[in-house]
């Protein structure tokens, strides 16, 4: 049995490449860089290492005992202050890659990106060249797939922007965008499955595209089709519009979150996704399924139409979430300062009155700028939740007579409680 280290196995890529190669036989080791992940049966064995930290080869060496193959999925698309690009893909990478030539490693397939030997439109085509150079400069087994846009079951960073899209009953049309040729997510897991085997062939680089190119209203056309709505009317966005979207794109990455829409992607696709399939068709033998094909062999189901609904409500809800919190805030230490001392008067809570204004808009500030940044926003929506709860307890107890106030104060605390829980249950990316 053959043990397969899959760095980035949480990822769009890295889970496919897990569950194909345990399917094969293949003992998985799941390398990611947040804690033990649950609900992936493939992996045997978790490990945690974040590329960033790990740029010395020592620090994989005692990961790397018994390896007999590396598969590298990570990725990043931007820097932000979660991640960043160049250790990513770069620095990062050559520290593993050098490792396993030094623990004799047998093969390493590492992804990079299509296209980046031919142009490196920003920090994420630069610091992905600059890996496969490291890899290709090394006395190893190695096979660098470069990916056109990857498409299949799992929907993360572009698949799922193109399936919040086919939801909309106006398409917006990005200006400035090339030709896809999308990659089945299948055909890339079997590819990988391939270059394990024993006897294929190694030092090559391959780009994995799809057999024909379309446009990107095309693919988000063919995705609608897919899950069974009528075909929805285009709109074609100005470029200072487009511009913008891509500038709260990054103000939202700055946050720590991970949209797909942000300066590098503007950059990038302005080239496009397009290679040639052949070299891969020959060296594998696999002939990769135009998007039409994948998309029949995988029927929509009722879930599939929920996520595309509810793609672009994700975002409203968390900045209608920061927003509630922080302008009531903002609203009791100034112009509604005046009203909460007189409610609290009302409760008879003395010289407590001033204090417990303050204390309650200090709170929640520190909430919404909790559930803004992503690194505390599930504890800050589970604070909101406790919050509100002690409102609905203190409130009662104090002056119940909110109960019968004609704007519901009281009353109104319980759909904020439900959309707090539901922000919770869609807060996953992946």
């Amino acid at each position: 049995m053959t043990t397969v280290m899959v760095t980035g196995a949480t990822g769009l890529i890295g889970q496919s490449v897990c569950a194909r190669l345990a399917a094969q036989g293949h003992r998985v080791i799941g390398v990611s860089r947040s804690a033990r992940r649950t609900g992936f049966g493939a992996v045997s064995d978790w490990l945690r290492v974040d590329f960033a930290q790990a740029t010395d080869p020592q620090v994989w060496l005692p990961h790397l005992r018994g390896i007999d193959a590396v598969v590298n999925c990570v990725g990043v698309l931007q820097d932000n202050p979660r991640e960043d690009t160049g250790t990513a893909h770069a620095t990062g990478a050559e520290a593993l890659f050098r490792a396993c030539a030094m623990a004799g490693v047998g093969r390493v397939v590492h992804f990079s990106a299509i296209g980046v030997e031919r142009h490196q439109a920003s920090a994420f085509s630069a610091s992905k060249l600059a890996g496969d150079r490291a890899l290709a400069g090394l006395d190893l087994d190695w096979v660098i797939l470069r990916p056109s846009v990857v498409l299949g079951g799992p929907a993360y960073g572009a698949s799922a922007l193109i399936r919040g899209l086919a939801a909309l009953p106006v398409v917006p049309i990005m200006p400035g965008t090339g030709p896809l040729q999308v990659v089945a997510l299948e055909d890339v897991a079997d590819t990988v499955a391939f270059f394990l085997r024993p006897d294929a062939p190694a030092r090559m680089a391959l780009d994995l595209a799809g057999p024909e190119r379309l446009s990107f209203d095309k693919v988000v056309a063919l995705h609608r089709a897919w899950l069974g709505w009528k075909p929805a009317r285009r709109l074609a966005l100005p470029g200072w519009v487009a511009a913008l979207l891509y500038r709260l794109g990054d103000m939202v990455a700055r946050l720590g979150w991970r949209p797909p829409l942000r300066s590098t992607a503007r950059r990038e696709i302005a080239h496009g996704a397009i290679g040639d399939p052949a070299p891969w068709r020959q060296a594998t033998g696999i002939a990769p399924r135009s998007l039409a094909q994948a998309l029949a062999q995988r029927p929509a189901s009722v879930q599939e139409r929920w996520f595309a609904r509810l793609y672009f409500l994700k975002p409203v809800l968390f900045v209608v979430l920061v927003l509630f919190w922080t302008l009531t805030a903002i609203i009791s230490l100034t112009t509604g300062f005046q009203n909460g001392l007189d409610l609290m008067h009302r409760a008879e809570t003395g010289a407590l009155a001033g204090p417990g204004v303050v204390a309650g808009a200090l709170a929640d500030l520190a909430i919404g700028l909790a559930i803004a940044w992503r690194g505390t926003t599930r504890r800050g929506l589970w604070a909101a939740i406790g919050l509100s709860c002690f409102y609905i307890v203190a409130g009662t107890l104090l002056l119940p007579e909110l109960w019968n106030e004609p704007l519901g104060p009281l009353l109104k605390i319980w759909p904020i409680l439900v959309a707090h829980f539901m922000a919770l249950a869609i807060l996953d990316e992946r």
